[in-house]
């Protein structure tokens, strides 16, 4: 298979659909709220002079990326279902 193919996704009813992007729309806000706090608190240890926390800076880009599945999801741009549905993005 060409790798510029879409993979075709199994196919939902609408009903479904609508449940999983309901607790899509809810895990995005959930992230809007922790990447932001990961922010401040990012900014706080610079500020203070210790330097930002790797570990934080990988848990904001895995909830950028999940973010990013979220509105792909929503705006049904892909039927490929994010987190808790499919694999948490690395």
């Amino acid at each position: 298979m060409d790798s510029n193919e879409l993979v075709p996704q199994p196919e939902r009813s609408t009903g479904t659909r609508v449940l999983m992007m309901i607790v899509a729309a809810i895990g995005h806000h959930i992230s809007n709220i922790l990447l932001f706090a990961i922010a401040v608190i990012q900014l706080v240890l610079k500020l203070v002079g210790s330097g930002v926390n790797p570990q934080l800076q990988t848990l904001g880009t895995s909830l950028g990326r999940y973010q990013l599945q979220n509105a792909q999801f929503l705006a049904f741009a892909t039927e490929q279902a994010p987190f808790p549905f499919s694999d948490w993005p690395a």
